[in-house]
C-alpha cells in the first residue's frame, strides 16, 4: 500500500465511498520546508509513516521531528526509510536535555558540560540512523551570579568540544536563540549573539539555527539580521506571529523573507515549528495552501 502515492491511495478509498477527498497531490516548493508530526493527522492518519507520504505527496521535501531521539530504534528506522524511498531530507531534532529553570552550560559545571557531551555522543547515533545533518542545541539558563563574559567563555568551550565530537561524522548542532518572553531566563536570546559564539567556536559543526518566529519577538531587522549572521547561519524555523501558527496568518511578511533567502542560495531546511491556525482537515488544506503563497516567487 505505501509504495503508492498516499494521496492515489486516499483518491481510490474516496472513490470507493462515492466521495473525492479535498485535497490532490501538488508539485515541490523553491524551500525545503519541513513539516512535522501531528501537523496534517487529519488527512493522514495518526500513523507516522502516513503522515510523511502524505506530506510528499503535497510537495514538501524535508521533514523535521524534535523528539526524534525518544522514539525507539525501530520506530526511527521506519521513519528514515519512509524519508529515503520518497527523497525526502531530515531536519533537526533535539539533541540534548535542555534545562529550563536552572544553568546548564553557562555556570562552566564540569558535570553538566559532561552531561551534554555524552548526550551529543548519543545524538550522532540517532543522526546516522535517520540520515540527519542538523541537531538543535540549546544552551539553557543564564547564571545569574555570574558575569555574561564568563558565561560566554564556558558556553564557547562546551560547544568547542561538541564541535570536535560532530566533526568527524560531518553534523552540524545548529544554536536556536529564544525569545525572552515566552522563555524568561534563557542565555542565548538574539541572532548576533549566536553569530559571535559560532565565529568565537569556528567549526563547521556549530551553526545557527535561525527561528524566525522568536526572532521576530526579540528582535525583529529579521531580513538585516540574516545576512549580517549569513555565514553562520545553517537552519531555519518558521512560525508567524502573534500564535506561532502558519505564514499569513501574522504580521511576518513571509513572502519577502523566503524570496530572500532563496535568491542567496540557501538548499537547506526551513522547519515548520508551529501549529495549524484552523482545526482540522480544513485547517491542514488552509496550511498548505499558505505554503504555496508565500512560496510564490
Amino acid at each position: 500500500m505505501r509504495r503508492r502515492s498516499f494521496v492515489t491511495t486516499l483518491a481510490a478509498g474516496a472513490a470507493a465511498l462515492g466521495c473525492m477527498p479535498n485535497i490532490a497531490a501538488r508539485g515541490a516548493f523553491n524551500l525545503h520546508y519541513a513539516p512535522h508530526f501531528g501537523m496534517f493527522k487529519h488527512h493522514a492518519g495518526n500513523d507516522l509513516v502516513d503522515q510523511i507520504l502524505f506530506a510528499a505527496d503535497q510537495g514538501f521535501t524535508a521533514w523535521e521531528d524534535n523528539g526524534m531521539k525518544q522514539r525507539s530504534v525501530d520506530t526511527q528506522r521506519a521513519i528514515a526509510k519512509a524519508m529515503s524511498d520518497r527523497n525526502m531530507r531530515m531536519g533537526v531534532f533535539v539533541a540534548h536535555s535542555i534545562s529550563w529553570g536552572e544553568p546548564n552550560l553557562a555556570n562552566g559545571d564540569p558535570d553538566k558540560r559532561a552531561q551534554f557531551l555524552a548526550e551529543i555522543e548519543e545524538s550522532v547515533e540517532v543522526a546516522k540512523r535517520v540520515n540527519a545533518t542538523w541537531m538543535t542545541v540549546v544552551p539553557g539558563h543564564v547564571a545569574p551570579r555570574l558575569d555574561m563574559g564568563y558565561q560566554t567563555a564556558y558556553v564557547i568551550e562546551s560547544l568547542k568540544r561538541a564541535s570536535a565530537v560532530l566533526e568527524p561524522h560531518g553534523l552540524v548542532m545548529v544554536l536556536e536563540a529564544l525569545n525572552p518572553w515566552n522563555h524568561p531566563g534563557l542565555f542565548l536570546t538574539k541572532i548576533a549573539q549566536a553569530y559571535e559564539i559560532c565565529r568565537a567556536v569556528d567549526s563547521p559543526a556549530c551553526k545557527i539555527l535561525n527561528d524566525l518566529y522568536h526572532q521576530q519577538i526579540t528582535e525583529g531587522n529579521l531580513i538585516p539580521n540574516i545576512e549580517r549572521a549569513w555565514d553562520e547561519i545553517g537552519y531555519f524555523q518558521v512560525g508567524d506571529n502573534p500564535g506561532r501558527k502558519e505564514p499569513t496568518t501574522g504580521e511576518i511578511n513571509y513572502l519577502n523573507v523566503f524570496r530572500h533567502i532563496h535568491s542567496k542560495g540557501f538548499t537547506g531546511i526551513v522547519g515548520m515549528e508551529h501549529g495549524n491556525m484552523f482545526p482540522g482537515q480544513e485547517g491542514e488544506e488552509r496550511l498548505i495552501e499558505a505554503y504555496r503563497a508565500v512560496d510564490k516567487f
